[in-house]
């Protein structure tokens, strides 16, 4: 009972709002850890405790230290004036900072394996990665994960919430691990969380998840189909049956294999998620209707902007920002319905919503920082 009164004690304090919390960024060298330091150094609530930045440094970096300049030059200041640096890692660094909240931008396998020793740090964690974001092994074994404890992990795994605040709020208060969702996934969630909830989609017809993707959310380092030769002026599509995202869907949505097909594909952009979504309705309804639906459901959720039919979202209307915006139009039969959904990968669909979820963990508004 002393070990049970603990622990709802811990949650209690976790679920109470702070005035600041004291962040680390592990692995802030790439597309979504640059996007990560940018909001954190811009955000009201952590002026006065600027984040720790942990990334690659090379053996012989003077101080262990490079400039967060250096890794991304859009941060830097002018004026003489200089950003925190970017420190190797170590524990030492991480106890003296006071760490609070660490945002893990690392491969997945990296973050299963890191995440454990955070925790047992007390430290609160919130993973960019797939690592934790799966509750059925079948839907992880896309990510190939080894875990060295394996008690350890199924208990973690348990524990971890699915970091989609639209849909978890309440949990991710109160959570020591969230699990940040992809960026694929968050368009297509998003959009058809409302209308399957409310028993508005004929399942048995099946749902067609046609998303389009620029080039950023591939991940920093360039492969052979993410170079500018392959990917500019060109549209391919990729991963039709396996994609990693696809086990997201199922798990949040409720959904089988057999009543979604999700096809991603690659556009010649830099940024940028624009999902078209093919369903029928289960008993014919009106524009408005739908609408309703939609508005009702993300009423309190800031971060979603409904359109009204016929305005159908657009990808340079939501890049750079942390918005998802949907919008739909329904066919004359009042049955059949298409769904757009928008957002920028790197935000809503990665750093912004890691953000986010901060802001939930820590009471605060949650915009804060992110309009």
């Amino acid at each position: 009972m002393q070990n049970l009164s603990r622990e709802v004690e811990a949650v209690s304090s976790r679920k109470q709002s702070k005035t600041t919390v004291r962040t680390a960024v592990a692995g802030v060298g790439g597309y979504a850890g640059g996007e990560l330091a940018r909001l954190l150094l811009a955000h009201p609530k952590l002026a006065a405790t600027k984040p720790l930045f942990l990334g690659r440094v090379a053996d012989n970096a003077a101080g262990g230290s490079v400039p967060l300049e250096q890794l991304h030059p859009q941060l830097a200041l002018g004026e003489g004036k200089t950003q925190p640096a970017v420190h190797a890692f170590s524990w030492e660094l991480v106890r003296k900072a006071g760490t609070e909240i660490v945002f893990l931008a690392l491969p997945h396998e990296t973050s299963r394996e890191w995440t454990p020793e955070w925790l047992e740090h007390g430290v609160r964690v919130v993973d960019l990665s797939g690592a934790w974001r799966l509750d059925h092994a079948a839907n992880r074994a896309v990510y190939k994960l080894v875990d060295k404890d394996v008690e350890l992990a199924k208990k973690l795994q348990a524990e971890a919430v699915f970091g989609s605040p639209e849909l978890h709020r309440e949990e991710i208060a109160g959570a020591r691990l969230v699990a940040n969702p992809g960026c694929y996934a968050t368009s297509i969630i998003l959009a058809l969380a409302p209308l399957v909830r409310a028993g508005v989609v004929d399942l048995d017809h099946g749902i067609v998840c046609d998303a389009k993707s620029g080039v950023s959310g591939a991940g920093k380092a360039a492969t052979a189909k993410t170079h500018f030769m392959y990917a500019a002026e060109n549209l391919s599509a990729y991963a039709i049956f396996g994609h990693r995202h696809t086990g997201e869907m199922l798990e949040q949505l409720g959904l089988t294999s057999d009543q979604i097909q999700f096809t991603p594909h690659l556009l010649p952009i830099p940024r940028g998620i624009l999902s078209t979504i093919y369903l029928r309705v289960a008993e014919r309804k009106s524009p408005e209707e739908i609408e309703a639906c939609l508005r009702a459901f993300y009423a309190h959720s800031p971060m979603v902007r409904v359109h009204a039919t016929p305005d159908l979202p657009q990808i340079q209307n939501v890049v750079r920002t942390n918005y998802c915006d949907i919008g739909f139009e329904l066919a004359k039969d009042g049955k059949r319905l298409v769904i757009v959904s928008c957002l920028d990968n790197l935000l809503k669909g990665a750093a912004g919503q890691a953000v986010q979820n901060m802001n939930v963990m820590c009471g605060w508004n949650e915009s804060e920082g992110l309009k």
